[in-house]
């Protein structure tokens, strides 16, 4: 992917140096981020010297990788790893992983990956459930396929946006601007905004530039809007109000984020976020589907790699939050891009968790604000050995694009949309998280099962709790999940999964022996019937048979010391009987109850024996009934 369209995230420097020779003439353009003229020189030095410096050569990689040529990147990085012992900055150690996946060269870049994470066993390992999960889903036959659509050119095409029964897009494309600038990156036009209609088939129709007074006159793309449709967000060049660039002081010209509102096809009450700055850029915006919150990516001092994705809290008022890193489980130490939230999954662009090519689209289930499961990758063909970002939805669901600049397109960046293979049924992702329900922890190793009519399909979660399943677009799906110690469990109407631990629901009681943990069953003076106290309790005992189906008990009742002993025994009888008769009224196998006894007064819990004078409260103590546990 050309850095061009990194465009709310990444660095655009426009500097003039002067200098002699094929090397000092590549490093002007290299420092200018004239990568294609810097890739041409560089080759042209590397071919008549055979003892370049490692800094060279990773300067050769960069401007040949950033122009597609991953080819070139690897040749030249494998040489700089040579020299270097093996080894290279980790900056250029990722950039060669990454090549070598454009190259296809999977194993190498996984060798390389593993001795690059070998010092950090929580990176290693969530990139080795990734690549598990993913190497499961490659097994799998394609359900889709990518159709490159008729109004790509041979220039950056990327990042369709909905709006509303048109579609928004970024574009190279210099056909209808007047005089448009040109790029030094890839001898392009900088990039501008088009709108189209969005015809049945998903191809686009009736283009025209997007609102042009919120346009500059370089860098314009990626858009998001509200809800509704009357507030836009664009990232765009920072540049002031004569429409010049606004620099930082080391010559670099970053990317800001400036929203307002919509009308008709005017741009009014424009206003900049906060948190834009000079020094860093913030843009590709995506808005919640409720209006509350925005997504963007940035390279703001305090994050974790070279961009990451940040939210904010949208304000009644339209003004915008502090930002919020989205944390480690999503922002790697490489580039993580293009947020688009649907319902409660984030997709998002990568290149820094375990992918095919250089970005990659994943998913992450969002539990809460802040709350993200360990990214899965999608697989083919949505991701191949190339870029591939700006993944959307429409909110139907029936219409999905993706940006790529994989073998096969037009050139350059192309959009494509992503349709259902002809004998593919309809289908849709099921998502969640399973946590302890009093810790509120993660549960990893879960069995999660959804069915939908007479079909099953089940997953284990992974180390975060996190589960994804893919059903049936038609039929209701039933959830559960079960593991070895839990309470088996429904869904609530997010996904998420709350399990009550067998520990939780049982307690050592009288002789040390495991009873159901419930509040004392305490029965009437004289009396055997279930009170609506006992009855609450009781159906304590009927959740942990239901939910553990082993679990077989015996109960016990006890009378208090008032009466006479041959009564209270028979009284005591009654009463576990009721217990007894309730428990297999909501359903419980009478097996799994392996006795019914009544004690009478001959195990009492105090000092209320015969002609001791107690209060009623001591009495009561000693009337209750117990649930044994003799078998899990």
């Amino acid at each position: 992917m050309k850095k061009h369209y990194y465009i709310a995230a990444l660095f655009f420097c426009i500097g003039t140096m002067m200098g002699q020779g094929a090397l000092r003439k590549a490093e002007l353009h290299y420092r200018d981020l004239a990568y294609t003229e810097a890739a041409a020189a560089y080759e042209e030095y590397l071919q008549n010297n055979k003892t370049p410096k490692a800094e060279v050569l990773m300067h050769a990689a960069e401007a040949n990788y950033y122009t597609g040529n991953t080819g070139a990147a690897a040749r030249w990085l494998e040489k700089a790893y040579q020299a270097g012992g093996n080894t290279l900055p980790a900056k250029y150690m990722r950039m060669y992983i990454l090549a070598l996946r454009g190259e296809e060269r999977y194993d190498r870049a996984d060798a390389l990956l593993w001795q690059y994470t070998a010092l950090n066993d929580t990176l290693k390992s969530n990139l080795e459930a990734q690549k598990q999960a993913l190497d499961v889903l490659l097994k799998q036959k394609e359900k889709y396929e990518l159709k490159g659509l008729a109004s790509n050119t041979d220039k950056s095409d990327f990042g369709a946006t909905f709006f509303g029964k048109k579609i928004v897009y970024t574009s190279a494309k210099d056909t209808l601007r007047d005089g448009a600038k040109t790029y030094a990156w890839n001898k392009q036009p900088y990039l501008s905004l088009f709108v189209a209609d969005l015809n049945a088939d998903g191809s686009f129709g009736k283009e025209k530039p997007f609102l042009n007074s919120a346009q500059t006159d370089y860098h314009n793309a990626a858009v998001a809007f509200s809800p509704d449709y009357k507030t836009v967000y664009v990232s765009v060049n920072n540049v002031n109000k004569a429409n010049r660039l606004q620099n930082d002081k080391a010559g670099t010209n970053n990317i800001q984020l400036v929203y307002g509102k919509i009308q008709g096809e005017r741009f009014d009450k424009k206003q900049y976020a906060p948190f834009n700055s000079k020094d860093y850029s913030v843009g590709q915006p995506a808005v919640s589907a409720d209006g509350k919150w925005l997504y963007f990516v940035s390279d703001m001092p305090g994050g974790y790699g070279e961009t990451d994705i940040y939210y904010c809290e949208i304000y009644s008022d339209g003004k915008l939050g502090k930002p919020i890193n989205a944390g480690v489980m999503i922002n790697t130490e490489g580039k993580e891009m293009f947020p688009f939230l649907k319902e409660n999954v984030l997709y998002f662009a990568s290149d820094g968790h375990y992918g095919l090519g250089g970005l990659d689209v994943f998913s992450s289930s969002v539990s809460g604000v802040g709350q993200f499961s360990l990214p899965r990758n999608l697989g083919k063909p949505v991701n191949s050995n190339r870029d591939d970002f700006a993944y959307v939805q429409s909110a139907d669901g029936k219409l999905v694009y993706l940006s790529s600049n994989r073998a096969g397109g037009r050139g350059d960046d192309d959009i494509y949309l992503v349709v259902p293979k002809a004998e593919t049924p309809c289908e849709k992702v099921i998502a969640g998280v399973v946590t302890d329900k009093k810790l509120g922890q993660p549960i990893p190793g879960v069995e999660v099962t959804i069915t939908v009519g007479e079909k099953q399909l089940t997953e284990t979660t992974a180390e975060d709790g996190s589960y994804s399943i893919t059903v049936p677009c038609e039929g209701t799906p039933i959830t559960s999940a079960k593991k070895e110690g839990y309470a088996a469990n429904a869904p609530d109407d997010k996904g998420n999964i709350n399990l009550q631990a067998y520990t939780d629901l049982v307690k050592k009681g009288e002789g040390n022996q495991e009873m159901v943990d419930i509040n004392p069953i305490y029965f009437d003076f004289d009396k055997y019937y279930i009170t609506p106290q006992a009855a609450a309790e009781l159906d304590k005992v009927v959740y942990l048979m239901e939910h553990f189906p082993n679990v077989v008990i015996k109960i016990e009742s006890h009378t208090d010391s008032r009466g006479k002993d041959d009564y209270n025994l028979r009284l005591s009888d009654d009463r576990a009987k009721s217990t007894y008769s309730y428990l297999v009224s909501k359903g419980i196998d009478p097996k799994r109850i392996e006795s019914v006894k009544g004690f009478g007064e001959s195990r009492l819990l105090n000092k209320c024996s015969n002609g001791v004078e107690c209060s009623e409260e001591d009495h009561q103590l000693n009337r209750r009934s117990n649930f044994i546990i003799v078998k899990k």
